[in-house]
């Protein structure tokens, strides 16, 4: 999916602009409270505008005058109502983008005779079992019961790389939509019609009401505050009025109210919240709630899910030890001969090590015809071939080939019995081939680190997030491929329930936990994890639990999560300062140009030099307008995330954005007023 698109492209503007209407709806406005006081006062001057048509009274202005500040007023909401619009009509773009994926494909399921039916995708029921081959559409969410291929997920993750899945294990989920490039599988359904994984993340981008946050609540409430002390201030200087014998028109106070009220970060706070569900979309992770994505930008503890998450998900040979008075290309080669035949992610990577020291494994498939093929068992824990000519290859664990090699009075070489030892030391998993059982050495087979992942983690550090690694592994595997990874702790020989018993033990001490994982055994965790992330190539269960879906099934995609939810709190923070100094400038604007003449001495307070009481009221008016729109784009792209401390961050934001919305105001109306002082 792209990232680079225009926040003001035509196809998203115009039904913007027709929901600016639509949102002005009372009942839908009443959950700003802000903007909703802001519709009441608009609908009253709307009163008195008509009133003066029909009896015009000098004290209220003129009819001009009172509709000026009617428009004025309404294009203020629909401004802040063109925000969220605009916000919501992104997503709803990226829906369709994911939508397009999703079309209407044949399948070819297998009866209750074995049988090939073909059926339309749409008509597919959960338990029904399909076959697709190379250069098929998967036509609907499944788990592979049978078989291995490579898919092209790029319709879905915007990756390129194809990837593999296979049956069995956390790699056996695939979604429809995607391709299927090599191979055959059988799949069998997974979801009932209508809540296949597209249609539903379809729906969660599309879903324009969004569940306010803790802290977005929370500033409402300050929101709610100040509108409440401003409705107090205005009805106070009622009295004063009188007292100062200055008679005050209907639409000063409202102007005034208006005005002093936070506007500004009361039109954009909805935008806001749902462009951060937007951001995260373009990073290629779907969230399910705003509060996801908010709740990460606070997020203490991060645990991750080993396997597929922090290591590339199986074992791979990384080196072969031959025996004393073996050559590591003879070892190669027998090692390869014995794998040829294994399907297992293990046995392919044995053949591609072999590959890499120029022993050629395709010659090699001549020596394997009329070969016995001997697969692996629980019981013998070992597999391997025998060759037309008696030759006896075997390669399992190190005890079952010491045994085998026992049995026939051979000896085990104490160089290999050592180096078996220091691999598994090395959080390795130490594979034995003998011949004839006469032991040749032995293959490493390592967890490999995702690339790039150790650096990501110390971004991690940097942010004041802790990382955890969590493992079916012993202690001593575990601990080295922490070492590797560069996490912080680690939980090994974790049983579900130990994971949810970690989260749980955090979240009572008052931290905030995020889980990453992709397999069933996740589930609980992701479910109980503040924020839940679950790889889109896991399983349907971890999908389901977690909170947010992460297409690319990049580990360390969280950090990424991390400051854009980071971001949305700064934006959120920055442009409240700003809305909230805006008010100082407005306050001089209006006030002193009220009253100035009743009491001269006010006048000193005018430091804008406003011509009139109605100039200072409309430029104020249509200024708190104006800025609206103006900050849209802020706060739709967000401020940019910076690692500062809490200190650091409010200094600068007092100085920016604090500073910043009292010099603009007096700036901004300052010109509006020469400009409208020349119309009255």
């Amino acid at each position: 999916m792209s990232t680079k698109t225009s926040l003001f492209q035509p196809a998203l503007v115009a039904p913007a602009v027709r929901q600016a209407f639509v949102k002005l709806d009372p009942r839908l406005m009443f959950r700003n409270p802000v903007m909703f006081t802001v519709e009441v006062g608009t609908a009253v001057m709307l009163v008195v505008t008509l009133g003066l048509l029909f009896r015009p009274d000098p004290a209220q202005g003129s009819f001009g005058y009172n509709l000026t500040v009617f428009v004025v007023l309404l294009l203020t909401l629909l401004f802040a109502n063109f925000a969220e619009a605009l916000a919501e009509a992104r997503g709803k773009a990226q829906a369709e983008s994911l939508r397009k994926t999703r079309e209407e494909t044949p399948a070819r399921v297998l009866d209750a005779d074995g049988r090939q039916v073909s059926v339309s995708s749409s008509a597919l029921q959960k338990g029904q079992i399909f076959l697709v081959e190379a250069g098929e559409i998967i036509p609907t969410d499944g788990e592979i019961i049978e078989g291995l291929a490579t898919i092209d997920e790029s319709a879905i993750t915007g990756e390129s790389a194809p990837v593999i899945r296979e049956a069995g294990g956390d790699k056996s989920s695939v979604t429809g939509g995607t391709r299927v490039l090599t191979d055959r599988i059988k799949v069998v359904v997974s979801t009932a019609p209508g809540e296949s994984f597209l249609d539903k993340m379809i729906a969660l981008v599309e879903g324009a009401a969004r569940q306010k946050t803790p802290n977005e609540i929370a500033l409402t409430i300050l929101l709610a505050g100040f509108t409440l002390v401003f409705v107090l201030v205005c009805v106070t200087l009622a009295p004063f009025a009188d007292y100062a014998r200055t008679p005050i028109a209907i639409s000063a106070f409202i102007a005034l109210f208006v005005c002093l009220i936070p506007t500004t970060i009361g039109g954009l706070l909805s935008a806001i919240g749902i462009a951060g569900m937007d951001r995260a979309l373009r990073a290629n992770v779907i969230t399910k709630s705003g509060k996801a994505v908010e709740t990460a930008g606070d997020i203490d503890v991060l645990l991750l899910d080993k396997t597929g998450t922090i290591t590339i998900g199986n074992r791979r040979a990384t080196r072969f030890w031959p025996a004393p008075g073996v050559s590591e290309r003879q070892f190669a080669e027998l090692a390869a001969l014995a794998s040829l035949t294994d399907e297992t992610p293990e046995g392919r990577s044995i053949v591609e090590l072999a590959r890499s020291l120029a022993v050629a494994p395709e010659p090699l498939h001549q020596r394997l015809a009329g070969a016995e093929l001997i697969k692996f068992t629980a019981e013998t824990r070992s597999s391997g071939v025998t060759l037309p000519d008696g030759t006896r290859l075997r390669k399992g664990a190190s005890d079952a080939i010491r045994q085998l090699a026992a049995r026939a009075n051979e000896p085990f070489p104490q160089p290999t019995s050592e180096q078996v030892d220091a691999i598994a030391g090395n959080g390795g998993t130490p594979l034995v081939l003998s011949q004839n059982e006469r032991v040749l050495g032995v293959v490493e087979l390592q967890d490999v680190i995702k690339p790039g992942i150790q650096e990501r983690f110390e971004r991690l550090r940097r942010m004041g997030i802790k990382t955890v690694m969590v493992t079916g592994d012993n202690p001593l595997t575990a601990r080295y491929i922490a070492e590797q990874a560069g996490v912080d702790d680690f939980i090994a020989e974790a049983r579900p329930e130990d994971k949810m018993t970690y989260i749980r033990r955090e979240q009572q001490q008052g931290r905030l936990v995020a889980m990453m994982g992709d397999g069933t055994n996740d589930a609980p965790a992701l479910a109980q994890a503040d924020v839940g992330v679950a790889m889109n190539s896991g399983t349907q269960a971890a999908k389901e639990a977690g909170n947010m879906v992460d297409l690319d099934n990049d580990p360390t995609k969280l950090i990424e999560v991390v400051e854009i939810g980071k971001q949305l709190l700064m934006t959120r923070g920055t442009l409240t300062t700003f809305s909230i100094a805006n008010d100082v400038a407005k306050y001089f604007a209006i006030v002193p140009a009220l009253f100035m003449v009743a009491i001269p001495a006010l006048g000193a307070l005018n430091v804008m030099g406003l011509k009139s009481p109605q100039s200072a009221i409309l430029s104020a008016v249509i200024f708190n307008a104006l800025i609206i729109p103006l900050l849209v784009p802020l706060a739709l792209r967000g401020v940019t995330y910076q690692p500062l401390g809490a200190s650091a961050l409010l200094r600068r934001n007092l100085l920016i954005y604090g500073l910043g919305g009292v010099i603009v105001p007096f700036l901004g109306i300052k010109l509006i007023d020469l400009v409208v002082g020349l119309f009255l």
